[in-house]
């Protein structure tokens, strides 16, 4: 199975556009197509910046619901060593939660604060995660 790291970003456009490609991407972890993984430091992004008060037009109970479902389906891992890649440093995080559950994809709205590739790891928008799983059930 397909082994994904969300970045927050992704998690948050998924919150707020449920019709869309982001959101499309989270549904795929919650029914168990692809496998998500996060670190104890990238579920507690996750829930702060849903949390955070620029984002109130969503509903508590509608947080709540979405990160219940994260944590049902969520495989945690524990990143060895600190990364100084991103210029942006909270999405070194997700390049370390990335490399400790030796993802394929990292699936960001944000490409350009991250490598192309980091290690076995492509950096891929969520449209971009959608195709390569459809073109995997073609025959």
């Amino acid at each position: 199975m397909i082994r994904v790291v969300l970045d927050t970003n992704v998690i948050v456009s998924a919150a707020l556009t449920r019709g869309g490609v982001e959101a499309y991407a989270l549904d795929l972890a919650v029914a168990h197509k692809v496998e998500l993984y996060v670190s104890d430091t990238t579920l507690a992004e996750y829930e702060d910046v849903l949390r955070r008060p620029k984002f109130n037009l969503l509903p508590a109970q509608t947080i709540d619901e979405m990160l219940a479902k994260i944590h049902n389906v969520v495989i945690v891992v524990q990143p060895g060593e600190a990364l100084a890649i991103s210029p942006d440093e909270s999405d070194n995080r997700f390049l370390e939660c990335a490399e400790a559950a030796d993802a394929d994809y990292l699936v960001t709205g944000n490409k350009r604060h991250f490598p192309r590739q980091w290690k076995n790891t492509a950096i891929i928008g969520a449209r971009e995660l959608i195709e390569i799983l459809i073109d995997a059930e073609r025959p």
